[in-house]
């Protein structure tokens, strides 16, 4: 499954407006949860879910485009992605069909997330698409070149001596 995709860097205004989405989603949730007449639990219950759903989702984007790219993906650390996202947002979802919020609250947290976690997507897959467009094997490729750089000994060094004191070796 290696198959050889072009990834273009994204425009600067995709790049800001995916930014604006993550940050715009993120404050709206937070400041919803703040001006909320809800019990502190409550709260720390619609956090947590949603960190855990940016975190999710920024996760299962890296792997569905790592495994695009060629780069190893193990199947466990990709189920596991796509558990975290459903359980995300089973979780919000229940969790606001239970809640004694109005209508218009459930609907602005709802839209809140959804809009948090196609920022941090986005914003994920254009850091991804800013990398150079290499893909995967070009990357393994250079970090290999630098390892071997840095394990490889330099003859202009001078090395430590036991003898005159002087840092050569005789």
């Amino acid at each position: 499954m290696n198959t050889q995709q072009t990834h273009s860097k994204p425009s600067s205004a995709f790049v800001a407006a995916s930014w604006a989405a993550l940050l715009l989603g993120i404050a709206a949730f937070i400041a919803g949860l703040w001006n909320a007449n809800m019990q502190l639990n409550e709260k720390g219950f619609y956090f947590a879910v949603l960190v855990l759903g940016l975190y999710s989702a920024i996760s299962l984007q890296k792997s569905v485009r790592d495994r695009l790219e060629g780069i190893p993906v193990t199947g466990i650390y990709f189920g596991i992605s796509w558990v975290a996202l459903i359980i995300a947002v089973l979780l919000l979802a229940t969790g606001l069909f239970n809640a004694t919020l109005q209508l218009s609250e459930k609907g602005f947290y709802g839209m809140a997330f959804a809009l948090g976690l196609f920022g941090a997507i986005a914003v994920q897959k254009n850091t991804r698409d800013n990398l150079g467009g290499e893909t995967g094997e070009e990357r393994s490729e250079k970090k290999r070149e630098r390892a071997a750089a840095a394990a490889a000994p330099d003859a202009a060094k001078p090395t430590e001596g036991t003898g005159s004191g002087s840092g050569f070796t005789r």
